[in-house]
């Protein structure tokens, strides 16, 4: 008997070793280096396996997602832009909530944040080649901001009725042009004017960049919703990689 005991626990062993990463949704903690533990929600492809190095998004949100706000950051964006395509979402995504307002490199929230998509690299297997940013409102600001301190890691970015604060556009614009850019905002917004996006598009364009920029018509603030739901914007991600 000691035989046939032996091979079923060595083919349940090689079951239990090859079964595939859990997938969906997951509620997971990040721990910094100095011991503070901060959640987050990381969105793993329903495909998703070990061996394929598969395209990252970090996402940043607004500020009415910060910690204490009212709704989730899973609840508010590029998360439900997921749930509608969740079979077949082709990049792990990573949704960190603020601990404080403001996602501008250097910052608690930044540094936070930058952590988890360090961890989640060290746990994954993620495509170096393609991890993209991008963020609504307060997230826009943030994506804008984080792009200009580290032009190298992005493989493409997507800012969403944000802006650029501290910093003149063409400063910005001359670290970022060569990165791959889509814009989007909506006219009629009273919180970010759209005069914000329109400014940095321009100043990419001075700088020798290609932003593509989206702007709606008679869209408030809410411009998130139609942007995330855009599948080309997706499509349009895949195509770019650092080389």
């Amino acid at each position: 008997m000691i035989r046939p005991l032996l091979t079923l626990a060595f083919g349940t062993s090689l079951a239990m070793a090859g079964r595939a990463a859990d997938t969906g949704f997951l509620d997971k903690t990040y721990k910094d280096p100095g011991g503070t533990e901060y959640k987050y929600v990381l969105f793993v492809p329903h495909n998703y396996t070990k061996d394929k190095p598969t395209p990252t998004i970090l996402f940043l949100h607004g500020a009415g997602e910060t910690k204490g706000g009212k709704k989730m950051p899973r609840e508010v964006g590029i998360g439900t832009a997921i749930r509608k395509r969740e079979k077949t979402f082709p990049f792990l995504t990573i949704i960190p909530q603020a601990p404080v307002r403001g996602w501008q490199a250097g910052g608690e929230s930044a540094k936070m944040a930058l952590g988890i998509l360090a961890a989640v690299e060290k746990e994954y297997n993620v495509d170096p080649k393609r991890t993209y940013l991008t963020g609504l409102s307060m997230g826009g600001f943030g994506t804008w901001s984080l792009a200009a301190a580290m032009p190298d890691k992005w493989a493409a970015i997507v800012p969403i009725c944000g802006g650029v604060r501290g910093k003149s556009v063409d400063e910005v614009a001359a670290k970022i042009k060569d990165i791959p850019t889509w814009v989007f905002h909506g006219d009629k917004d009273p919180t970010v004017p759209v005069q914000m996006s329109r400014d940095m598009v321009e100043a990419l364009k001075k700088a020798g960049g290609h932003p593509k920029y989206t702007e709606y018509p008679g869209v408030p603030h809410n411009s998130w919703d139609k942007a995330y739901d855009t599948d080309e914007l997706y499509d349009w991600l895949l195509k770019h990689s650092k080389k």
